[in-house]
């Protein structure tokens, strides 16, 4: 979608209380166009206002608990720095937690 940033992803500050996960959401900050292309299989998707994976990590922030949410958040950052696409992302996503 145009215009996706990261800019409503949960900083530092807001993971005061989840300081393990910091770093996942710094990740996921720099990709958010990629991770906003990502749907999220914990069952959130059904909830008002959750578009994306991306959902998972703004606002309420459901990816400071669920550890669904997390791994699907980890398996996309890893990936993504391995070059791969968009669509070869979605397959692994899918294949392990769809």
């Amino acid at each position: 979608r145009p215009g996706i940033t990261g800019a409503h992803v949960l900083t530092r500050e807001q993971l005061a209380d989840f300081p393990q996960h910091i770093p996942l959401f710094d990740q996921i900050r720099e990709i958010p166009e990629v991770v906003d292309g990502i749907r999220c299989n914990c069952g959130c998707a059904e909830q008002p206002g959750f578009y994306s994976l991306l959902s998972c990590y703004e606002g309420d922030g459901m990816a400071r608990a669920c550890p669904i949410c997390q791994g699907q958040g980890r398996v996309t950052v890893r990936l993504h720095k391995d070059g791969k696409t968009l669509d070869e992302i979605r397959v692994a996503v899918d294949a392990r937690y769809g």
